[in-house]
C-alpha cells in the first residue's frame, strides 16, 4: 500500500506511471469519463460521507491489496497547497488490520521541488488549474521518493502519523496536524 502526499491532480498520473498502482478515490469523481478512466485502472471507491461504512471500506481496500497491483491511498483526502501537508486522516489506514501480513505500507513523497506551490491544486477551480498547469512554459521536474516501509505494529493513528512525519521530513515541510479540525491556517 502506497501512502503519498497529494499536491496536484498530476500526482495520479505521475504515481500511476511510476509504480503502476491503482488508487483509492472518492466515489463522486464528477465527469463520467473521469470515472470510466478510474475504473480502467482498478480504482477502489470510498464514500467519504458514509462514516459508519469506514470498516467496510477498509476491508475493500485490504481485499484490493491481495492482488498484484499496489494500491495508493492519499491520506490527506484532497490536494494541498504544496507548501505544507494537510492533516493525514487515519480512518482508511485500518485496511492494514485486514490486509495480509506480507502487505507493506510505504510512504511516498511526491516532490515538485521549487515548483510545489505552483503545482498545488488548492482552493482553485479544477478547469482553471488544469489550464494553468498545461499552459505553463518549460518542464516541471518531479521526483517520486519511495520511503522506508512503516512498522505495521502500530494502530491506524500511529501509522498515519508515521507516514506524515516521514513524508514531511523528506520534503522539508511542516508536519501535518493530528486533527483535521482547523485545516486551513
Amino acid at each position: 500500500m502506497l501512502v503519498p502526499n497529494h499536491t496536484s491532480w498530476l500526482d495520479i498520473l505521475i504515481l500511476g506511471g511510476a509504480t503502476g498502482c491503482a488508487f483509492v478515490s472518492k466515489d463522486e469523481l464528477g465527469h463520467g469519463f473521469i470515472h470510466w478512466l478510474a475504473d480502467q485502472n482498478g480504482t477502489v471507491y470510498v464514500k467519504r460521507t458514509h462514516r459508519k461504512g469506514a470498516k467496510d471500506q477498509a476491508i475493500a481496500i485490504a481485499a484490493a491489496l491481495e492482488g498484484d497491483q499496489p494500491i495508493a491511498l492519499f491520506p490527506e483526502g484532497t490536494t494541498g497547497p504544496g507548501t505544507r501537508l494537510l492533516p493525514f486522516r487515519s480512518t482508511l489506514f485500518e485496511a492494514a488490520n485486514f490486509a495480509p501480513k506480507d502487505v507493506v505500507i510505504r510512504p511516498v513523497a511526491i516532490d515538485y521541488a521549487d515548483a510545489a506551490e505552483e503545482a498545488g491544486w488548492y482552493q482553485e477551480p479544477g478547469k482553471q488549474n488544469v489550464s494553468r498547469l498545461l499552459g505553463r512554459r518549460g518542464t516541471l521536474r518531479v521526483t517520486v521518493h519511495l520511503l522506508e516501509p512503516l512498522d505495521r505494529a502500530g494502530d491506524r493513528k500511529q501509522l498515519a502519523h508515521a507516514a506524515g512525519q516521514s513524508i514531511a521530513q523528506r520534503l522539508g515541510l511542516t508536519s501535518p496536524r493530528h486533527s483535521p479540525i482547523a485545516e486551513d491556517e
